[in-house]
C-alpha cells in the first residue's frame, strides 16, 4: 500500500502539536539578567495564533531596596510635613509673614451665620467650604479645629516638636537614598540605558500621550522598556522636584540663612521657600498617584511582583506590535 505524503498543513499541525506537549505554554522560563534583551528560550517563541509567555528579571535587588525606602520616606514625609503645617495652616509669599499681605493659602475654622463651626480654605482670596475634611474634621468623635484631620497627620495629635524630628530624621533618609540611587543609576548605565529618552522617544511623544489617554499600554517585548513620558517623568522628579524641595527645607532653616546670607532672597525670601516646598510637596504626591494609578492599570500584580522578587511576565502574540 502506497502511503499518500503529508500536506505542508498537516505537517504544520503535528509539529505545533508536538512543540505543545514538549513545552507547555503555562510553564514560564525564567530569563535571567544580563543586559537589555535576554536570548529567548524555545518556549518562548510564538507558535501560530499562540500566546507564549516568559519571564525575565526586571528590576535588581538594590533597585528594589532603594524603591520601598523611598516608598516609607515619602509617606512620613508627607504626614509629618502636614503636621507641621498644622502649627501655623498658612502660606505667604515674601520674607515675612507680618507683611500685612494676605496669604496664598490659609487653611482655617470659623463660624457661621448659624453659629456652626464650618472649615474654610482660602485660596488666592477664594474661599471654600471644607468642613469634615480641611479646617475642621472628627477626632474622637467631636469636631476639631485642625488644618489636616488626625488620621493625615505623624503624630496624629497635634505635637509639633515630634512632627518636626520626623520630618528632619526622614528626609536625610530620603536624601541619602536619593543619592544613592543617582550614583548607582550612573555607574550600572541604567540612566543611559533606561532613562534618558532617545531619538524615536522624543519622535514618539504625540502617540504616547494618545495611547495614555486612552489607557493603552505597551504589551508583548514594548511593554520591557519604559515609554518616552515615563522617563520624562522619572527625569523630572529626580533631577528637578527633589533637589527643589530639599533645597526650600533648608532655606527654612534660620542657620544656614546667617551661614550664606542673601541666597534665601534669590527665591523671594523664607516664607515663599516655604509655599514653594508645600507645592513641590503636592506635585511629588501627584507623580505618586499618577504612578500608583498606571501602575494598577497596566498590570497591579505582575508590576508589584517585579517590584518584590525582582521577576515580571511578558506576554506575547504574533499581533504585537513592538514600539
Amino acid at each position: 500500500m502506497i502511503q499518500e505524503p503529508e500536506s505542508e498543513m498537516t505537517r504544520d499541525t503535528r509539529l505545533d502539536e508536538a512543540l505543545e506537549m514538549t513545552f507547555p505554554a503555562s510553564d514560564p522560563i525564567a530569563v535571567h539578567w544580563s543586559d537589555s534583551r535576554p536570548t529567548l528560550a524555545p518556549d518562548e517563541q510564538v507558535v501560530g495564533s499562540t500566546v507564549r509567555r516568559y519571564v525575565y528579571f526586571r528590576h535588581r535587588l538594590a533597585v528594589r531596596i532603594m524603591h520601598w525606602i523611598n516608598v516609607v520616606a515619602i509617606a512620613v514625609l508627607l504626614m509629618s510635613g502636614l503636621q507641621i503645617f498644622n502649627a501655623h495652616s498658612a502660606l505667604y509669599w515674601g520674607q515675612s509673614s507680618y507683611s500685612g499681605r494676605p496669604p496664598v493659602l490659609q487653611i482655617t475654622a470659623q463660624q457661621a451665620s448659624d453659629g456652626r463651626p464650618i472649615g474654610v480654605t482660602r485660596v488666592l482670596g477664594h474661599d471654600f467650604k471644607t468642613t469634615g475634611v480641611l479646617g475642621i474634621s472628627h477626632a474622637d468623635g467631636q469636631l476639631t479645629a485642625r488644618a489636616f484631620p488626625t488620621w493625615a497627620t505623624i503624630p496624629g495629635p497635634q505635637w509639633l516638636a515630634m512632627g518636626r524630628r520626623w520630618h528632619f530624621f526622614f528626609a536625610w533618609v530620603f536624601f541619602v537614598n536619593g543619592a544613592l540611587y543617582v550614583a548607582y543609576s550612573v555607574l550600572t548605565r541604567h540612566l543611559n540605558r533606561d532613562l534618558l529618552p532617545t531619538r524615536e522617544d522624543w519622535r514618539s511623544i504625540g502617540r504616547s500621550v494618545l495611547d495614555h489617554l486612552r489607557l493603552r499600554h505597551p504589551t508583548g517585548e514594548a511593554a520591557r522598556h519604559y515609554n518616552v513620558l515615563q522617563k520624562l517623568s522619572y527625569l523630572l522628579v529626580m533631577f528637578a522636584l527633589l533637589p527643589l524641595i530639599m533645597l526650600m527645607g533648608l532655606g527654612m532653616s534660620p542657620r544656614l540663612d546667617s551661614l550664606w546670607p542673601g541666597w534665601v532672597g534669590v527665591f523671594g525670601g523664607r516664607q515663599s521657600m516655604r509655599t514653594l516646598h508645600f507645592i513641590i510637596a503636592w506635585a511629588i504626591v501627584l507623580f505618586v498617584l499618577v504612578h500608583i494609578f498606571e501602575v494598577i492599570i497596566s498590570g497591579f500584580w505582575n508590576n508589584l511582583r517585579s517590584m518584590i522578587t525582582g521577576h515580571y511576565e511578558v506576554r506575547t502574540n504574533p499581533h504585537d506590535n513592538p514600539r
